[in-house]
């Protein structure tokens, strides 16, 4: 699955937006905190706005930032100079390791939204042709038209489940 996300440049693509997220969000501790480097509780203020961040600008579920005990031992791991705190690189390197599964999750379903549905809307149309009553209508509708329908069917299905 990650090579079809690789062909669509979407490892570039999730680069670029944790990047763009986390200068934001270490320019903005920084700046309230009057350093260079971010303390733990530093850190772990802008793992929150990072989540926050996250779940307003991607498709798909909330998800839940890590706990206090989580991001002290991911911090220990990503304190390359052993000072204590994290400056810029090592924050980026933090966030880029934290939020790997995240993106996961965002590029399965949007896989199945883009391939998976249209498929399926091609299956049922053809199968439901054949139906007394709704086959007429089904015949009269563009396939495109019909593919778009259904795609919405199938996103509002999964967000209906995900708030469940």
């Amino acid at each position: 699955m990650g090579q079809v996300l690789d062909k669509f440049h979407g490892r570039e693509w999730r680069k670029k937006q944790i990047r763009k997220i986390s200068d934001k969000v270490y320019e903005r501790i920084k700046n309230q905190a009057g350093r260079d480097t971010l303390t733990f509780e530093d850190l772990y203020i802008a793992v929150l706005l990072v989540y926050n961040d996250i779940n307003k600008r991607l498709p798909g579920p909330h998800f839940d930032p890590p706990s206090k005990e989580q991001v002290r031992s991911m911090m220990q791991e990503c304190d390359f100079n052993l000072d204590g705190e994290i400056n810029h690189e090592e924050f980026v390197k933090f966030i880029q390791q934290l939020t790997t599964d995240t993106f996961i999750v965002v590029s399965q379903g949007l896989i199945i939204t883009l391939v998976v549905a249209p498929t399926v809307a091609m299956a049922t149309k053809k199968a439901t042709e054949g139906v007394p009553g709704v086959g007429k209508v089904v015949q009269k509708l563009p396939t495109s038209i019909y593919a778009s329908l259904v795609t919405l069917a199938i996103v509002w299905f999964q967000t209906s489940r995900e708030e469940i």
